[in-house]
């Protein structure tokens, strides 16, 4: 093997421009500064030194909607300057693959844009997803098309199926026409043959990999070109698989699997602070867990170890995306019309209030700036220009649910309330109040039984099918904890009957009965937790117990445990009412609110944070030998 030649100089430049890079990314992207690091590091060998290669770069993306993974690879293939040799693939198990679907294979793809030629090269597969090879219930899915996907993650070559009858029937026709084109020259010496012709000759120029220009095949005669096929057809590299080494492989996908909290039915009321808690704890063994419910084990194992994965963006991200966008608005009016706008604080909280929703990543944002800040703002800048005004101050009465302009001296007011905030106003008092209730329910009973107050306290949410909600931590499963969250989930519809009467017991119960009756089961069936049921009865028909047996005993505990969370509640009915009342009043409560007032009925709580996970002193218990 000839010894590499390492250019210094290339590399340095190379190297700088891959720091530029990553410093422009980051001003281009908010919150995601970890992942933009991690990236360039990875790619950091194949950009600089793709010789050294002997199988492809393979680096994943996973995250939730929105939050910039397909969009983070444009850019960094645009600012590499590597346009002309990048392809983005979406490959589907469905008749219509979008773009792509009259291709059968990844290499047919790779080769129709021109980068199956083994030079570097960069292929990104987005939402991979769609591409599972195994059903819901974990059975292989038929599919015949992009098989060869998997070969490409394997090693990076790329077997030419069809190439060997291909280029045997192309050597055939050039053997015929020539063998006639002779035999008609004897009786017509005149005859002259054609030329290869510019259409035909890029397809023999890339089946036979000559190293002739395309204009130069064109103008060969068939006779002229056929020493060189069968010259190359005699050596046969020509039937070698594509080597792909030197391609860089990102794959991009959203794992529902992993990042089960993207389907919350209150996702616009959640703080984004706790989804970014819950989604920083997600880890690569997560993420290969799920791609195990959508792929088989062998090729899970083909998506390799570099896998990156995406946090929800943190409230201050939000923040810091909506202070950048105005400020491009800002820069856009005074470069087009000369006019200095100010925008308060008091109009971008509107717009966060009714622009984000944490799983669903920046998207929301951007159309609530147009909804609530462009949309208006054009009727205050037709009255500055008629005026010629050169100055707007924009601001938000929430009170009166106006937006104030001040144009030169002069206040205007529109009336205008946010799409989101509509909808949470809507409920009907007694509605709330019924709401209020219900998740103070829910609140007092993980306050005493887990001694921390909740992370969030809604009753007034953006949501017609939610009422409210009450967010814990995190709760490790242990037999307590399981007994304890039961109670938590009882509580709510108990809370109800405690100060409306059971007669006056609503609905609002279902989710909460469902999700209790669920862990009670489990408790029973799956986990052995009951003393009388120590078998595992949570697996195929064939090895199930009767339900009867065991669907006794959750009746019985689910009754045990209903009555002990109902004496509960009433041992503490002066700090539900008055965790009621102010919910009620307010339509949310933090954790700095709930703890005044567990306090003046005797009840101490701790508050953690978003990160903080409920679990017993275990190691503490193991080392005191206790």
């Amino acid at each position: 093997m000839p010894k590499l030649k390492i250019d210094l100089k290339t590399i340095q430049r190379k190297e700088q421009e891959l720091l530029d890079a990553k410093e422009s990314l980051k001003k281009e992207f908010i919150g995601i500064d970890y992942i933009i690091d991690e990236l360039v590091d990875y790619i950091r060998i194949w950009y600089l030194m793709p010789e050294v290669l002997t199988r492809p770069i393979i680096v994943s993306l996973w995250g939730m909607t929105g939050v910039g993974k397909t969009d983070l690879v444009r850019k960094l293939v645009s600012k590499l300057n590597y346009q002309d040799r990048f392809v983005e693939v979406e490959l589907s198990n469905s008749e219509n693959n979008g773009y792509y679907g009259w291709q059968g294979s990844v290499g047919g793809i790779l080769d129709s844009n021109g980068i199956n030629d083994g030079k570097p090269a960069i292929v990104l597969f987005d939402e991979i997803q769609r591409f599972s090879t195994l059903d819901v219930d974990g059975r292989p899915i038929q599919n015949t098309k992009f098989v060869d996907f998997w070969e490409l993650l394997s090693d990076g070559k790329l077997a030419k199926r069809e190439a060997k009858s291909e280029i045997e029937s192309t050597l055939n026709n050039f053997l015929f026409s020539n063998y006639y084109h002779q035999k008609e020259q004897v009786t017509n010496p005149e005859q002259q043959e054609e030329k290869i012709g510019m259409w035909y000759a890029e397809s023999i120029k890339k089946m036979f990999s000559l190293t002739e220009s395309l204009f130069e095949i064109a103008e060969m005669k068939k006779s002229e070109l056929l020493p060189k096929m069968q010259q190359i057809v005699k050596k046969k590299k020509i039937y070698e698989a594509i080597d792909h080494s030197k391609t860089l492989i990102i794959i991009s996908g959203n794992l529902d699997e992993a990042f089960a909290m993207a389907n919350n039915t209150a996702e616009a009321d959640i703080d984004a602070d706790i989804f970014h808690a819950y989604t920083q704890k997600i880890s690569v063994v997560d993420i290969k867990s799920a791609l195990t419910r959508k792929f088989k084990p062998e090729q899970v194992a083909r998506f390799g170890n570099i896998h990156l994965v995406y946090k929800s963006l943190r409230k201050k991200d939000f923040e810091t995306l909506i202070d950048i966008e105005v400020e491009k608005i800002i820069k856009k009016n005074k470069d087009l019309f000369g006019i200095t706008l100010s925008v308060t604080q008091a109009l971008k909280t509107l717009v966060y209030q009714n622009g984000v929703f944490p799983v669903q990543g920046v998207r929301p944002v951007f159309s609530s700036i147009i909804d609530i800040l462009e949309t208006n703002l054009s009727k205050f800048l037709f009255e500055a220009l008629i005026n010629k005004q050169t100055e707007i101050d924009l601001d938000y009465d929430f009170d009166k649910r106006q937006i104030i302009a001040v144009i030169g001296g002069q206040v205007h007011q529109h009336d205008f309330e946010g799409r989101v905030d509509k909808i949470r106003q809507g409920s009907p008092v007694d509605s709330v109040a019924n709401t209020a209730v219900h998740e103070a329910g829910h609140a007092v009973a993980y306050a005493i039984l887990f001694g921390l107050a909740p992370l969030q306290l809604k009753a007034k949410i953006a949501s017609h099918y939610a009422a409210g909600f009450t967010f814990p931590h995190q709760i490790y499963g242990s037999r307590s904890n399981l007994l304890n969250q039961i109670k938590v989930y009882l509580a709510g519809g108990l809370a109800e009957e405690i100060m409306f009467g059971a007669e006056n017991a609503t609905i609002g119960r279902e989710h909460d009965r469902e999700r209790s009756t669920f862990m009670a089961i489990d408790f029973i069936r799956k986990y052995g937790f009951s003393e009388f049921f120590q078998a595992y009865y949570a697996g195929a028909s064939e090895y199930a117990m009767n339900l009867d047996v065991t669907n006794q005993a959750s009746e019985e505990m689910m009754r045990h445990l209903a009555n002990e969370t109902r004496t509960l509640l009433a041992q503490h009915k002066g700090f539900l009412q008055a965790l009621s009342a102010e919910l009620f009043d307010k339509g949310s409560l933090k954790p700095s609110d709930i703890m005044p007032i567990a306090e003046r009925f005797g009840v101490h709580l701790a508050m953690k944070d978003e990160n903080h996970l409920v679990l017993s002193s275990y190691h503490q218990t193991l080392m005191g030998g206790n």
